[in-house]
């Protein structure tokens, strides 16, 4: 990153935590000419004195690094498109990737334009993600990793976007980094998953807002073993919460969800893992980052969840516009339709797309 940045403006999104302050002020460092946008979003039960508390963290940020603060109240907007987004996600019988949509739409989208509105030149995040002309690639600390949830970035966002911490290595720095700036978020604690949630499970948000239904459990062979409590808490590979009876001739070991008969509310588990094991998926709403569509086949490296390894794949054929058939050279477990596949090449994300 060019040090020589005294004209440039750049807008960075505080959430109130230690990685976005601290990509904040070494931005300030190197000579940018920053601001501080934070942004009020929807919760499931939103609590006055944490919001609070921190926005006023958020404040105490811009004070030490002598920044102004814009907070932006997005709440309504948030609801409709990530909140709405994970409900409908969940009706459908799928598992949605909520964090892929609102870095897509909220902060590379709405929050963008509030940046160019006010004649900033970039905007930047506490993402672990590094920009090498015009293309995104995995950060220095792989273990915090967060390219797999930003393959929907097209290039006109990819050149207005700073990731100052992807060439950190380690968290731990980063908090060391917090502490020498004088930052008041240093100890601050990780992030909840489903920002949005809080201490709300998500199987009890699930039943408070999408009608619960109970149904069959049956095995592979269509032999019903018991009953479930609504399909939708389930999702393929799950093993706790699938409450069947130890009975007699049967074995005790744990079941797994193996598919989800949603138009006939039927839950297939099964107790062998086996089964959990493809070797194919299609890839829809296929991004590729670079604007241009690769020469099929293609050999990558595909990630089909955040917390996954990459697996040798190749995208072999494009079915239709943004579909495509990928295929792994070994199987995969629990390819889970409504989350993410990112596609690597190296260190590079050559984009991604949602499961089928």
């Amino acid at each position: 990153m060019a040090l020589k940045s005294k004209s440039k403006k750049v807008a960075v999104a505080l959430s109130g935590g230690v990685d976005s302050s601290v990509a904040a002020a070494l931005l300030k460092k190197q000579g940018f000419d920053v601001v501080g946008f934070h942004m009020r979003l929807w919760k499931v039960n939103p609590n006055k004195d944490s919001q609070e508390e921190t926005e006023k963290r958020v404040k105490e940020i811009g004070r030490v690094l002598d920044i102004p603060i814009k907070i932006f109240d997005f709440k309504k907007e948030f609801k409709k498109i990530v909140v709405d987004y994970f409900l409908d996600s969940y009706k459908k019988g799928i598992t949605p990737n909520p964090c892929v949509v609102c870095n897509a739409k909220i902060k590379f989208g709405l929050l963008m334009e509030k940046a160019k509105e006010l004649g900033c030149d970039y905007l930047a995040t506490g993402h672990y993600a590094q920009v090498k002309d015009k293309k995104l690639f995995r950060a220095k600390n792989l273990e915090k990793d967060q390219t797999y949830f930003l393959w929907k970035l097209k290039q006109k966002e990819i050149k207005k976007v700073l990731f100052p911490l992807g060439i950190i290595e380690s968290k731990q720095k980063v908090r060391e980094m917090a502490k020498e700036f004088g930052l008041p978020t240093a100890k601050t604690p990780e992030s909840n998953d489903v920002c949005f949630l809080g201490t709300t499970s998500t199987s009890d948000f699930l039943k408070n807002n999408l009608k619960t239904k109970k149904g069959k459990i049956v095995d592979t062979k269509g032999k019903i073993l018991g009953e479930h409590n609504g399909i939708w808490l389930y999702t393929i590979g799950q093993r706790k919460g699938i409450e069947l009876p130890i009975k007699k001739g049967r074995s005790a070991f744990p079941w797994f969800v193996v598919k989800k008969d949603i138009k006939n509310n039927v839950l297939v588990v099964s107790q062998n893992e086996k089964d959990l094991l493809k070797k194919e998926l299609i890839a829809q709403s296929v991004n590729w980052l670079c604007g241009v569509e690769p020469r099929l086949p293609l050999k990558v490296k595909a990630k089909i969840r955040y917390g996954s390894l990459e697996a040798s794949a190749i995208v072999k054929e494009k079915i239709s516009k943004g579909k495509y058939r990928v295929a792994f050279v070994k199987p995969q477990r629990a390819i889970t339709p409504g989350q993410s596949v990112a596609f690597y090449l190296g260190s590079e994300l050559l984009g991604g797309g949602i499961i089928q």
